[in-house]
């Protein structure tokens, strides 16, 4: 099949694209959250770069909708009206925001274009109304059982921590700092040192070491090299890098918020809502390597049996075979000049697995 895929959300898409389609991936001159094709990563030859303005709107068999305003764009661009004209299905990344749980998701009560959610976390908080829904767990590139644990530090990846505060867990950060030295890996880390104040905290600067935004292959070679990974984010989807580091090997300390007690398996590390139990955990493993990495090795195997790239590449076909055809192919003139295009302000909140 030829699938029309915005590059959204880039861990997802590592996964997405090795499949055994074709990806048209919308590229601009701008870039930007709609047109930044490829994105200069290093992607199979089937992930192509296209120009909306002149692919041939008959030849994409298939749309992968990530936001609301794609709707709209696709009808104006193709002259095909997703759900209707072109199979589609929408990708909810995403944890409800708002009244939860009573959050309607924008695609509720529709009956055209199914809703896939990556966690079943998601599903269940998702009000989706009579809207067709499922779930298609994550799939990760297998970076390999890369784990050494030979830094004596707690490894974080995350992006913005200081922009979104309390979503990330950003101020649980202090009191892991205390019990042993953090490096932090992700976009916008760099303001992390003057927002927490380590020392106006009366802690050492030197707990607190940011490594910023990194290509995949080295962000995996550096975090493996940390005695544990830790995830204190309390409302995220299911953060890809806690999937990464448990391929890696590493032992993981998560809060017990959203699906990160489904993907934690007992023995893999700890799942708490309880911050001094992982404190204590924490200190443990960085005590005791040789329990941390009898943890990682558990926490590697869950990884590549829950969410093993091959699994879900063969959810994903499955799905796309079974979304009806759109049959009518319409007037692109007529359609697109009727279709207002996307919000180019709107904001995705997505939860990325490195920058």
């Amino acid at each position: 099949m030829r699938i029309l895929v915005w590059h959204v959300h880039g861990g997802w898409m590592e996964a997405f694209v090795r499949g055994q389609h074709e990806y048209l991936l919308p590229k601009s001159a701008d870039g930007g959250a709609w047109g930044l094709g490829r994105g200069g990563r290093e992607w199979p030859a089937a992930a192509v770069e296209v120009d909306l303005e002149t692919l041939d709107p008959g030849s994409v068999d298939a749309v992968v909708l990530q936001r609301p305003e794609e709707i709209a764009a696709v009808t104006r661009s193709l002259g095909r009206r997703p759900g209707a004209d072109v199979a589609a299905v929408y990708l909810e990344h995403n944890t409800p925001k708002g009244d939860v749980p009573f959050t309607l998701h924008p695609l509720a009560d529709q009956s055209t274009i199914p809703v896939v959610h990556v966690t079943h976390f998601n599903q269940l908080f998702w009000d989706t109304g009579t809207a067709i829904s499922s779930v298609i767990e994550h799939g990760i590139p297998d970076p390999g059982p890369l784990y050494t644990g030979e830094r004596e530090e707690m490894g974080v990846v995350v992006n913005e921590p200081v922009r979104r505060g309390r979503v990330t867990g950003t101020d649980l950060l202090p009191g892991f700092a205390a019990v042993g030295p953090l490096r932090v890996f992700g976009m916008g880390t760099e303001a992390l040192p003057e927002a927490l104040n380590l020392k106006g905290l009366g802690l050492s600067e030197e707990r607190l070491r940011i490594a910023g935004d990194v290509p995949a292959p080295k962000l995996h070679q550096e975090l493996a090299r940390c005695r544990l990974y830790l995830h204190p984010l309390r409302w995220t989807s299911l953060g890809l890098a806690l999937l990464e580091a448990m391929h890696l090997g590493m032992p993981v300390l998560a809060l017990a918020t959203t699906e990160a007690s489904r993907a934690i398996p007992h023995g893999a590390g700890l799942v708490s809502n309880d911050v001094d139990d992982l404190h204590r955990f924490a200190r443990r493993l960085l005590y005791y390597p040789d329990d941390a990495y009898a943890m990682g090795m558990i926490a590697r195997e869950a990884a590549l049996q829950r969410y093993g790239l091959n699994k879900f590449l063969r959810a994903w076909d499955e799905l796309l075979a079974e979304l009806p055809k759109g049959t009518h192919r319409g007037s692109h003139a007529q359609l697109g000049t009727a279709c207002p295009g996307p919000d180019t302000n709107a904001r995705q909140e997505t939860e990325r697995t490195h920058p």
